[in-house]
């Protein structure tokens, strides 16, 4: 009889490599070990002071801690505290979402736009304009300034002009009156919105390839719109995220300017902010917990808005 074969199935010799992403780190690190070394300190640094930080003001936000006790655990009651009994947070939520709905949008597309024209003028005139615009976002009087034109007697500038022209008869409490205070911390953020994001769009502009306008006059762009939007705008991508996360962070942390124009707290918290609501709480109180939940709520809500910022802008040029 003969017998019938057996199949027998070639074992598989193929072995494909798996390479885990922390070897594939340390093979980047390797190859790139100078850069790594160069940017070490500024981690290190970012680590130490930024990172760390934030992650423990996360975990001590489920605490109280009154900076003399032990920090105790409490769970999710700080943040129930928060957006269920707390007027005065909702009242500081309120004005800051409509502080960042304001300054945020206008204060970026001016930067923008001056800085676009700016550009257009020769390098020596650009320089001195550029000082111009920059000047006040890095003045240290500028409070002072505001609070001369703002004041609520005779001597203030507002007030004079009105009343020399006949528009009133007595003068008005501007910083002490809460149907204008808010106001005029938008209108003094707004003056001085003209900062690191400017720049920034000042230096991309200088960036941008000339050629690429020459091969899009070719292409069949017509006027400076059409250049601006589907040249300018594209090359700019980074200096436009950079110039978005700057004015979203300055837009929701606003506390100086109002704190300086309208006291702290406010006339009736009309000029209250998330940042005057966790100094008030961090630096006067002293209940770390809570101000930690308030840090944290202000960190995811820039975190939201930057996502969605970022997801706009990449649509630029489409």
């Amino acid at each position: 009889m003969q017998a019938e074969p057996t199949s027998q199935v070639a074992p598989n010799i193929i072995h494909p490599k798996k390479i885990s992403k922390f070897a594939n780190l340390m093979t980047d690190i390797k190859k790139n070990k100078h850069y790594y070394i160069l940017m070490s300190p500024y981690m290190l640094i970012f680590f130490t002071f930024t990172v760390i930080p934030v992650l423990f003001s996360l975990g001590l936000s489920f605490f109280y801690f009154n900076m003399l006790e032990f920090p105790r655990f409490v769970g999710w009651q700080n943040y129930s505290r928060l957006f269920l009994n707390d007027d005065v947070f909702m009242i500081a939520l309120k004005n800051t979402f409509m502080f960042a709905v304001v300054t945020g949008p206008i204060s970026y597309i001016a930067c923008f736009i001056f800085a676009w024209i700016i550009n257009e003028l020769s390098p020596k005139v650009r320089a001195v304009m550029t000082l111009i615009f920059y000047a006040p976002s890095i003045s240290g009087n500028v409070f002072f300034i505001w609070l001369i034109v703002f004041s609520g007697d005779r001597y203030g500038y507002l007030n004079g002009f009105l009343i020399k022209f006949g528009f009133l008869l007595e003068p008005i409490q501007w910083l002490t009156n809460e149907k204008y205070i808010l106001t005029i911390v938008i209108v003094v953020q707004l003056w001085l919105s003209l900062g690191t994001s400017f720049l920034a769009f000042i230096a991309g502009l200088q960036t941008i390839d000339q050629t690429l306008i020459e091969a899009g006059a070719v292409d069949g762009i017509k006027n400076r719109w059409q250049e601006l939007w589907f040249i300018t705008l594209p090359s700019m991508r980074p200096q436009l995220m950079f110039g978005a996360v700057m004015q979203i962070t300055g837009s929701l942390a606003v506390a100086d300017i109002a704190i300086a124009l309208a006291g702290f707290p406010s006339v009736n918290y009309s000029a209250h902010t998330i940042v005057t609501h966790l100094m008030d709480y961090g630096t006067i109180r002293f209940e770390m917990g809570y101000a930690s939940a308030i840090a944290t709520v202000l960190f995811g809500i820039m975190i939201g808005t930057n996502m969605v910022t970022q997801k706009l802008l990449r649509k630029v040029g489409e």
